[in-house]
């Protein structure tokens, strides 16, 4: 219970976050809608907001934590302060040339990021200001990714998990100074925008310095030199972060290939941060929890341990993730209208986003398996393996995306569902990839535990959405953009709840989870 608690607070904060980011998505989508402004400003938050899903995230952890947590357990807190310092002295040296040479060839690089703006000149200049302006961001996260690994390995995990909510809270100050002004859907709501980026960049930043003095584990600032800790950072690190961040650059990927269609990025972001509500809360727990607690039993020589906290993580995942799928194909519509749907969101613009919605939601699980497998290779400091792995589906997601996308759109569909399907897809191949290997190696043996309870959780998930097709049909009167968002927030809420009940009551019924565990869930120091 004592992993279980972990989650909680992760996932816990990370809902927090959550609950912000679509506040701010609301707030964004009412102001900006999906027009050439919106496209913009997605490509610009996109490129710094895939550094941060790569490093904060739990990709940079691959490499980092492991060793971390090695040098704390077999050298003391002295010789991982001292490496921590080494590799932040490297993080911001070359990542400050990095960002130097992005703000001066940004045009250059637009045409790679965004390809499809070329065709609009103002779109693809706004882009490249407003990529300027949040670049440095980078930067930023380097280090806040670091300091969240060194204090997720003493098992300090609620300033690294409160990072998003900074982020948040200061976009949504962003753009209720747009809507100040008046500037909806106008360039300088996405140059505000963009400057909200900025400054969470450095709000982050001195939240994560204020947690590691309490954690005692202050950091200098030093001159960068080349360690044997170091090189074995960089030699682990690099096919980490592409390994753990396939998902993210799977986006990314879709993102660069939709810039040809007007809306299509707008669309499929709008579809994305629905999404990964569910991705975060769950897959990012894990993935943040799993690999320090994986690693400081491998080195116990606890193999039992690594197995069980293996199967509670996945049945953990899975308790939540099935039916948080399910929910999402059955009811795209209805949560986006009530999201988004209003200024200048419209009628189409839901549609279009809830489509594509529905056909993410048919690869969530695979994206939470990825987060629950890849800590099983981290924490052995096989980068490579996963790597390789991330490298299959990245290409079969791209080529695939190519030329679905270009199909979808010469038959008269919606060009961005084929980058859906294609991101889907990838997913699935790599997520079955991991489980496989970590078969044939036999590092995961599924328990009696899990396989009596995953039939169930995907019967009470089935019963559940079948439940709320039927509760959708009735409530539909009053989801209406006319009724208004009270009625339409209160009738979503009560869909919701809905679902949550029935599950809830069907994992109970059949013994899947107890009130007890329940209870021991929340405890304290369980």
């Amino acid at each position: 219970m004592k992993l279980y608690r972990s989650f909680a607070t992760v996932g816990g904060l990370t809902l927090i976050s959550r609950v912000f980011g679509f506040v701010r998505d609301i707030l964004i989508a009412a102001t900006l809608g999906s027009g050439w402004v919106a496209d913009a400003f997605v490509v610009a938050f996109r490129f710094p907001n895939l550094f941060r899903r790569l490093f904060g995230e739990g990709a940079f952890n691959s490499a980092f934590v492991p060793i971390f947590a090695k040098k704390i357990e077999g050298e003391g807190r002295e010789a991982a302060r001292t490496f921590a310092e080494d590799a932040m002295a490297g993080l911001v040296f070359i990542l400050l040339i990095l960002t130097i040479i992005a703000e001066l060839a940004m045009p250059f690089l637009m045409y790679g990021l965004a390809p499809g703006f070329e065709q609009q000149p103002e779109k693809f200049d706004l882009a490249v200001l407003l990529t300027r302006i949040t670049m440095p961001y980078l930067l930023c996260m380097s280090l806040v990714a670091l300091m969240s690994g060194a204090l997720n390995s003493v098992g300090r995990f609620a300033e690294s998990s409160s990072v998003s909510i900074v982020l948040n809270v200061s976009m949504m100050v962003a753009t209720l100074l747009s809507l100040w002004y008046g500037y909806t859907a106008g360039p300088e709501a996405g140059v505000i925008q963009a400057w909200g980026v900025f400054v969470a960049g450095l709000l982050q930043l001195a939240l994560l310095m204020w947690g590691m003095k309490r954690a005692g584990l202050t950091l200098r600032l030093k001159r960068p030199r080349m360690t044997d800790d170091l090189r074995r950072l960089v030699r682990l690190g690099v096919p980490g972060i592409i390994s753990g961040g396939v998902t993210q650059i799977n986006i990314a990927i879709g993102t660069i290939i939709a810039s040809m269609q007007a809306g299509a990025v707008s669309h499929l972001y709008y579809a994305d941060r629905i999404y990964e509500l569910p991705l975060a809360i769950v897959g990012i727990a894990i993935g943040v929890v799993l690999l320090p607690n994986v690693a400081r039993q491998l080195r116990a020589g606890d193999e039992a341990a690594v197995m069980d906290s293996q199967n509670r993580s996945l049945e953990f995942a899975m308790l939540l993730t099935i039916p948080a799928a399910i929910a999402l194909a059955v009811m795209p519509v209805e949560i986006v209208r009530v999201l988004f749907e209003r200024g200048a969101f419209t009628a189409e613009d839901t549609a279009s986003t809830a489509s594509v919605l529905q056909i993410f939601a048919l690869g969530l699980p695979a994206f939470v398996l990825i987060k629950v497998f890849s800590p099983a290779y981290f924490a052995r400091e096989d980068t490579k393996t996963p790597m390789r792995y991330a490298a299959i589906s990245l290409t079969a997601n791209t080529l695939g995306s190519i030329a679905l996308f270009f199909w979808f759109r010469d038959i008269g569909l919606r060009p961005q569902l084929g980058i859906a399907i294609a991101t889907t897809f990838g997913g699935w191949l790599n997520a079955w990839l991991l489980w496989s290997t970590l078969r044939q190696r036999k590092a995961f043996v599924a328990d009696a535990r899990l396989i009596r309870n995953m039939p169930l959780i995907a019967v009470a998930s089935v019963t559940m959405g079948a439940v709320l097709i039927g509760a959708a049909h009735v409530l539909a009167p009053y989801l209406e953009r006319s009724q208004g968002f009270l009625s339409q927030s209160m009738s979503l809420t009560v869909l919701v709840a809905t679902g949550l009940l029935v599950f809830s009551a069907i994992i109970l019924a059949t013994g899947v989870m107890s009130l007890n565990q329940l209870a021991r869930f929340t405890r304290r120091g369980s």
